[in-house]
């Protein structure tokens, strides 16, 4: 809200430079008539420019976009929970206050700007408990949330990665939902969304992308598990291309937001042996004995979310690029 009133603000100041450029020119000091003209233009011309980008950041945060929701109802077995419940390990650094399951809402902005700061907004992770919102979410707007990146509405959601969860297969995704319904209800109230003008001009730039990805029509498989396939799909799944570029030969897009550049999964797994792949996600460990931070390489969030074959699996299919 504070956004849209910022882009009204600025609108309105377009169309008062606008007004006053028209009067400049009918000043009879030539000189002021030039100085003020040149000015009110200029600064119309800036302000209008401020406006359009402005308004389609409005346009691409708040209306609705995609297709309706699926219909469905989720059931999940009590092991297919528990797997999940391994999957969500990496939204704890985002969804919780203490950073661990339940995932009952972070306690950080994660933009800034909140109380009239210079941050783009107020964009807090909310809560995925049974406490919070998507207590009045269908299993379908859920689903939608996490591979498509929308809200109930049809807004889209930012900072979510769903770029990596639209590869999810239906049945890892409806083990997701059923395990985020699963969880204890917690009261942990975080507060909306909110951006700012800055946040807005970011959005309608493409500076700061929103997480909105294209409709899933079509059934949604994994391939067999304890193949190179089935690695490919873990790696595209966890989003190891944000660090590690699309084709994980190092380096991410350039421009807006993210995490630091990682280096080339292509030439640096080949010179790792299978066993030290595993124990580097268990120990955070590598094969010359350095330490890794976590904050820079989530070697603990993948190593609990993935049993010993799948990061075989994994290895397997890093192993075999070229």
């Amino acid at each position: 809200m504070s956004g849209f009133i910022g882009v009204l603000v600025v609108l309105v100041l377009a169309v008062l430079f606008g007004w006053l450029s028209v009067r400049a020119w009918h000043v009879r000091n030539a000189a002021a008539r030039i100085i003020g003209g040149l000015v009110t233009v200029l600064l119309t011309l800036v302000f209008a420019a401020i406006s359009v980008v402005g308004l389609l950041g409005v346009y691409r945060l708040y209306a609705p976009h995609g297709e309706p929701a699926a219909t469905i109802t989720v059931r999940a077995s009590p092991d297919q929970i528990a797997v999940a419940a391994r999957r969500v390990n990496g939204c704890a650094g985002c969804h919780s206050s203490a950073n661990a399951l339940p995932l009952d809402g972070g306690s950080t902005n994660f933009v800034g700007g909140a109380g009239g700061g210079l941050g783009p907004g107020l964009l807090v992770p909310p809560n995925l408990t049974q406490g919070g919102p998507l207590k009045d979410w269908s299993d379908g707007e859920i689903v939608r949330a996490i591979r498509e990146g929308l809200d109930r509405d049809g807004r889209p959601l930012l900072i979510m990665p769903s770029d990596a969860f639209h590869y999810l297969s239906d049945d890892d995704v409806h083990n997701l939902v059923a395990y985020l319904r699963s969880q204890p209800a917690v009261q942990h109230d975080t507060p909306a969304r909110d951006m700012n003008l800055l946040g807005l001009i970011l959005v309608g730039a493409g500076l700061f992308p929103t997480a909105e990805q294209p409709h899933i029509a079509q059934p949604q498989v994994a391939p067999p598990t304890g193949t190179p396939a089935y690695g490919q799909y873990l790696v595209q799944t966890t989003g190891c291309a944000v660090c590690h570029g699309p084709d994980l030969s190092g380096g991410r897009p350039s421009g807006g937001f993210g995490p630091p550049a990682g280096p080339s999964l292509r030439a640096l797994v080949p010179q790792w042996a299978e066993a030290d792949f595993v124990k580097f996600f268990r120990t955070g460990q590598d094969p010359y004995g350095r330490n890794i931070d976590p904050a820079l390489m989530p070697w603990k969030d993948i190593g609990a979310a993935y049993t010993d074959d799948e990061l075989r699996a994994i290895y397997a299919y890093l192993h075999g690029l070229t």
